[in-house]
């Protein structure tokens, strides 16, 4: 069995014991809503990066600027919240710690939630501020999607509506613990149930229709790992070995490689989803932010 730091193991078993959906309320969008911002409270935000409000089109957004970013690139970040919750509050401190690893400017939006708008009004969203951002002067090829969980899905579902109508598409996506099955058939629901510290099968099941339709769970701009991905730009996935939603990103990752295209993921051992958020507060999610920062820099450069 992997090493896990002493750090990561106290983390895991304080955030396993507030965040873990274990009773009648868990499913329930607006006291999750709650929990994730309490839990929030408690995260750093990155030193020497400056936090700008503005709106895009109608949308509020924060800008997070690294010392010295060049005004010209830009990360346009999608956050997670199981499509029902998230935001500002809830990620701007790990985002500040990927922009300021990488040396980008970037972008955040508040998109619409579910149930309140339910999909594709996320999807819409992030596809207006996109247009928006490359009517105002920014190149694709200057731009990188990045996004967890929830936002990893919209992130994707992007790329793919983008491809489809024939719209320039950015340079890259970096995608955090993607959470793109919401038909909820990967292997990896069953073989890491006992391990996963946060999740549980049924749960998933439960808010995922939150955001659609049962009928609709296995439309690809609902689960992009039942999606075409030929002809999407290279994707750079992190996602934690013990979670359910492994399988979601391994399929993808085997699913761009089946159609030729660029595709790098790493899976830490003994992690569970979105372990990034703690980069304050343990080694490995300090170290999974500078791979991150890497790879947004070199992907750049070339």
């Amino acid at each position: 069995m992997a090493k896990m730091s002493k750090r990561a193991g106290v983390v895991r078993a304080v955030t396993g014991a507030v965040f873990k959906l274990t009773d009648s309320q868990a499913t329930d969008a607006y006291k999750t809503r709650r929990k994730l911002h309490t839990l929030a409270n408690f995260l750093p935000t990155a030193m020497g990066v400056q936090v700008t409000p503005g709106r895009i089109v109608n949308f509020k957004v924060e800008w997070l600027t690294p010392r010295k970013a060049p005004q010209d690139k830009l990360i346009f970040y999608m956050h997670g919240g199981a499509f029902i919750m998230g935001g500002f509050a809830t990620h701007r401190p790990f985002v500040s710690h990927i922009a300021r690893a990488a040396g980008i400017r970037t972008v955040i939006p508040q998109y619409r939630l579910a149930p309140e708008h339910p999909f594709p009004a996320a999807i819409e969203d992030g596809i207006s501020i996109y247009r928006e951002l490359i009517a105002t002067g920014l190149m694709p090829e200057d731009i990188i999607f990045a996004g967890d969980s929830a936002g990893a899905n919209l992130a994707l579902a992007m790329l793919l509506t983008l491809r489809d109508s024939g719209q320039p598409l950015p340079a890259a996506a970096c995608l955090l613990s993607p959470w793109i099955d919401l038909a909820v058939t990967g292997e990896t629901m069953t073989t890491n149930a006992a391990v996963d510290p946060w999740f549980r099968e049924e749960d998933i099941k439960h808010i995922a229709k939150y955001y659609c339709d049962e009928s609709e769970m296995t439309n690809p701009l609902v689960s992009p790992v039942y999606a075409d991905v030929s002809g999407l730009p290279p994707l750079f996935i992190q996602v934690g070995g013990d979670e359910i939603l492994l399988s979601d990103s391994t399929r993808l990752a085997e699913n761009v490689r089946s159609c030729g295209g660029q595709v790098r993921i790493e899976v830490w051992p003994r992690m569970w989803h979105v372990f990034q958020l703690f980069v304050g507060a343990m080694p490995e999610s300090r170290k999974a932010i500078d791979q991150i920062g890497d790879y947004i820099r070199h992907t750049f450069a070339q």
